[in-house]
């Protein structure tokens, strides 16, 4: 709230996809320029950059503060702009902007003009957050890693298509490779249907196998049983010309999706490599190079953040609590946060628990008889033991010193007296 003062001019902006619309509000709230649009493309920037000096000038004010509501990814261009000429720029809650939008009028309104003149107060009252623009390095790895994630997601889908295909034309393909490895996707590829296979003998088989690009020895046992179930096959027989049309191109999209998450992976892993917390970071069992490079690109790094409850917040793994008079509330994690970042510690606290001692001994204190005094239910230990790891992530990175399991174990007198 100190940051706002009797100089400074408060900007509110509503983001949209073309155009979007500031309100300037002075210290107290009270409305200087009504609001006004701000178009996207062409120099609808310039405009409002030369708006707000101009309403600086004429309201005598020294200093400004815009401030937004965060939309998808329409406010980065915005985001730099200002930056570059080093304007302030804060963030609001879109649930504060939801739930104070009645308080001037009373009204359900809900329109660009009003949430900009919403903003702006919000601001003016200090309810904001500042925004952490990337650069360098971090912004390489978080565009790098959402996009790989993208293609996994795609991958599976891919997935989803041929075992769909599968089911309609050759269901018995399943008994025979559970999985779409490289033998699968050769018998894909080569004999997609049961008719390709009929009345063939396995040394013809396997010599068409072999002439897929990286299968160099196919098994000839279930090249075997793959003929075997051929023979009595209840797929379906019809429209076979247009389903191998469509058997081709999804394999051959399987392949290209593979390809492109391995080039990519490969890329970050290097280019993560080169940063300062990797050396201690790639200490810690259990956390592999993939795992790094989807950490740093949720979190960044870990120098921006003065105290790991910072990080346990981001991840919206604090706790909450809804009590009132007698009724005493269970305490629930907030999941206010990078819902991303939350799913990856829970995905990495599986492995972690099995390769990592110090994390495997400190879920049976948790779980485990040995724990008297509020054990908690394995799902529950796991969630905290993400806060754990983050806490630990954050020391031996800000620190510089690589995991030590033993000093980690001796932080913790319940566990030592449970040895």
């Amino acid at each position: 709230m100190n940051q706002v003062t009797e100089q400074t001019l408060v900007v509110g902006i509503d983001i949209a996809k073309r155009t979007h619309y500031a309100c300037i509000v002075d210290d107290r709230g009270r409305v200087l320029q009504k609001s006004f649009s701000v178009p996207q493309a062409g120099n609808g920037f310039e405009l409002f950059y030369q708006r707000v000096l101009a309403a600086m000038k004429e309201h005598e004010k020294s200093e400004v503060i815009v401030g937004i509501e965060p939309t998808g990814h329409y406010w980065l261009n915005l985001a730099y702009f200002l930056e570059e000429r080093g304007i302030p720029l804060v963030m609001v809650n879109p649930m504060h902007v939801k739930r104070s939008k009645e308080l001037d009028d009373n009204l359900p309104t809900k329109h660009d003009r009003k949430d900009a003149l919403v903003i702006a107060r919000l601001v003016k009252d200090g309810r904001f957050s500042y925004p952490r623009i990337l650069k360098g390095m971090e912004a390489e790895l978080r565009v790098g890693s959402t996009f790989r994630s993208k293609l996994t997601e795609e991958l599976g889908a891919v997935k989803n298509m041929i075992i769909r295909w599968l089911d309609r034309y050759f269901p018995e393909f399943v008994q025979v490779f559970p999985s779409f490895g490289k033998m699968a996707l050769a018998a894909l590829e080569c004999t997609p249907f049961p008719s390709d296979l009929y009345q063939k003998q396995p040394d013809e088989v396997l010599s068409l196998f072999r002439k897929v690009e990286g299968l160099k020895s196919p098994q000839r046992p279930k090249t075997v049983r793959l003929i075997e179930v051929a023979a009595g096959s209840i797929g379906v027989t019809e429209g076979l010309e247009m389903a191998r049309i469509e058997i081709a191109t999804l394999v051959r999209r399987y392949h290209q999706l593979e390809q492109d998450i391995e080039s990519i992976t490969g890329q970050l892993i290097e280019l993560v490599k080169t940063s300062a917390e990797y050396e201690w970071l790639s200490t810690v069992p259990g956390l592999g190079d993939t795992t790094i490079v989807d950490l740093l690109a949720e979190i960044g790094s870990f120098s921006h953040y003065q105290d790991p409850r910072q990080l346990i917040k981001l991840a919206g793994l604090t706790l909450r609590e809804n009590s009132s008079g007698l009724h005493k509330g269970q305490k629930r994690i907030s999941k206010r946060g990078r819902r991303k970042l939350r799913a990856l510690l829970f995905r990495v606290m599986m492995p972690m628990i099995r390769h990592n001692e110090a994390f495997r001994k400190l879920h049976e204190y948790y779980t485990y008889t040995n724990r008297q005094v509020n054990p908690l239910r394995k799902k529950q230990s796991i969630v905290v033991l993400c806060g754990k790891l983050l806490k630990v992530l954050h020391g031996i990175s800000t620190k510089h010193k690589p995991f030590d399991a033993q000093r980690m174990m001796r932080d913790i007198p319940g566990l030592a007296e449970a040895e």
